[in-house]
């Protein structure tokens, strides 16, 4: 069931799904386009979560009971839609197993490193939200075996590339940022120019998989 929550003044948040399910980002992006599509004049920003789309809107526009009432047509035919067909595009992003956490996390999942290797790159993750910083894409969900709380310490600076997991999801940070999450290994991608169109290659309901790739490799792409 659907629940239209107050978010503030200026936002509206629609709680679209209880939990994570495999289309449901698939869903909500195409639900944020026919929004953004029919009443984009109403709206400052959208911003899809795994289970939920969140609507800032102009306040000189429109309020959230007039803004729901708009909204309720869209909202009961996408209902009625199934699932937008051929499942994202898949992406296969080169990583060096090399994170500083890898023996860690291996010890903690009672795993060698390389079995953590091959478990984490063997699974096809969807990605369900982008957020916490620009181009960083939530990566879900890993297989149970590999899943732990974050770090009880957070650090002060993870390099940007850093491929890492915490609870039941994996990401790779764009940029150099604070983080809590575990260090699994160093991508060679940049995963957000704000010059380039678009910035970040990643998007709501795209696939991802992890490819190994040795240290050479991927200094080689990293200067590319």
């Amino acid at each position: 069931m659907i629940r239209l929550e107050p978010a503030g003044a200026e936002a509206l948040l629609l709680v679209l799904g209880e939990q994570a399910e495999a289309d449901l980002p698939l869903r909500i992006a195409a639900l944020a386009e026919r929004i953004r599509r029919e009443l984009g004049d109403l709206l400052i920003d959208l911003v899809p979560g795994w289970t939920s789309l969140l609507l800032h809107y102009d306040l000189l526009r429109t309020d959230h009971l007039r803004l729901a009432e708009r909204l309720a047509p869209l909202l009961e035919a996408w209902l009625d839609e199934p699932a937008p067909s051929g499942g994202g595009r898949l992406h296969e992003i080169p990583v060096w197993y090399a994170g500083e956490d890898l023996a860690a996390v291996a010890q903690a999942c009672g795993l060698s490193s390389a079995g953590l290797i091959e478990l984490h790159s063997a699974g096809e993750y969807r990605v369900g939200a982008i957020g916490f910083a620009p181009g960083f894409a939530y990566l879900g969900e890993l297989d149970e075996r590999l899943v732990l709380p974050r770090r009880a310490t957070p650090r002060t600076r993870v390099p940007a590339g850093s491929l890492a997991i915490a609870e039941r999801q994996t990401a790779i940070y764009p940029q150099a940022s604070p983080g809590g999450w575990h260090l699994l290994g160093l991508c060679p991608w940049r995963l957000f120019e704000a010059r380039r169109t678009p910035p970040c290659p990643l998007a709501l309901g795209d696939r991802v998989r992890f490819v190994p790739v040795d240290e050479a490799t991927y200094r080689r792409e990293l200067n590319a």
